[in-house]
């Protein structure tokens, strides 16, 4: 019997059988350091041609359980060749992105509510955060997308915050949960962004409107210039876990925390109270040096750096998760997108229409 007449007669009595995957069966995990640490999880694609918009789509509530346990996913090796992909890829994770409103650092909107990540010099490293941790309204989730690596730095550091807060003297946590944390930033001094870039109009009264609901309190000054106030807990629970995380811009707005040719000009012409951002505890009494230093080091200490790869996207939980960033070598396109408003005194918050 000829192979041919084999093949034809067993053709007929074998029933196909429907080849069934299970989003699991198209992706690997793997360590992105050596160590074996999963902050950050790392995703890349078993096989080619993964689609990770659909992907994620259909493992939204195991992507989830994952951000929760480690704090920030890499989705690396999936060839995202576009902005559009990674819109499709926030809305399948976390529905929308969010419009970035009552901002403190310049950023240039590149499609609907996707910016650059900060247009800081690139000779400038920017301390590490949570995104908006000084707000009263902040995103739950944070997406960083390298659309092309800088030729040399650039990176994006990361740290937990659950490790953060576990070098945190125990003292200086119990001060700050009983003082909170006052804000106070000012606008139209000729540093830092206009009051009518940060809130994104050019009318004070629609400022006072989303101040007071906000829970900021607002001073007009001669010359079109305003003040912002409002006090804020260092330590919140997460909305999901419940543990109790360190969330706060305490160091990230002091002024010690700027590098020394910002620091000294703005300390030369300006008291306290008129630095375009400084933090004091609650009751207004100033945060000592040495506090600062020890949260500055408790967050440097935390950090984990790898190289941007294009078409990486990286995911944050931004409450369990701070980032940061190296100074570069232009060109550097890393893309933001922010969503899940979330209020801690009001759940989870759509209170103005693209709030952030």
């Amino acid at each position: 019997m000829t192979q041919t007449g084999y093949s034809s007669q067993v053709a007929g009595q074998i029933k196909r059988k429907a080849m069934s995957f299970s989003p699991a069966d198209l992706i690997n995990i793997e360590p992105l350091a050596t160590d074996g640490s999963n902050f950050p999880l790392v995703i890349k694609p078993a096989v080619k041609g993964v689609d990770l918009p659909i992907w994620a789509e259909l493992s939204q509530s195991w992507i989830q359980v994952q951000l929760l346990e480690h704090g920030a996913i890499l989705f690396r090796d999936f060839a995202v060749p576009s902005v559009e992909v990674f819109q499709r890829t926030i809305a399948a994770i976390a529905t929308e992105a969010m419009e970035y409103r009552y901002r403190a650092s310049p950023r240039s909107q590149v499609a609907d509510r996707i910016y650059t990540s900060t247009d800081y010099p690139a000779d400038q490293s920017i301390f590490p955060h949570n995104e908006h941790a000084y707000s009263p309204t902040f995103p739950l989730k944070i997406f960083f997308f390298c659309q092309a690596p800088a030729q040399q730095g650039g990176e994006t550091p990361i740290g937990s915050t659950r490790n953060v807060l576990a070098r945190i003297d125990p003292e200086i946590c119990d001060r700050f949960i009983a003082k909170q944390i006052l804000y106070v930033r000012n606008f139209g001094d000729g540093f830092g962004l206009p009051w009518q870039t940060v809130f994104q109009t050019t009318d004070p009264v629609v400022v006072d409107a989303y101040c007071q609901q906000q829970g900021v309190e607002t001073e007009w000054k001669s010359g079109d210039r305003l003040r912002t106030r409002q006090i804020g807990p260092a330590i919140i629970p997460h909305p999901q876990t419940g543990e109790q995380i360190w969330f706060n811009h305490a160091t990230f707005f002091h002024v010690s925390t700027l590098a020394e040719p910002i620091r000294t000009p703005l300390l030369a012409n300006f008291a306290d109270l008129d630095l375009p951002t400084q933090t004091f505890y609650g009751d207004g009494t100033a945060i000592e040096p040495e506090v600062i230093e020890h949260l500055r080091r408790a967050y440097q200490q935390e950090m984990v750096t790898f190289p941007w790869q294009q078409g990486d996207i990286l995911l944050l939980d931004n409450m369990l998760a701070v980032h940061a960033r190296q100074p570069f070598v232009a060109p550097r396109q890393v893309l933001v997108g922010m969503a899940e408003p979330y209020s801690p005194n009001r759940s989870l918050a759509h209170v103005i229409e693209g709030e952030a």
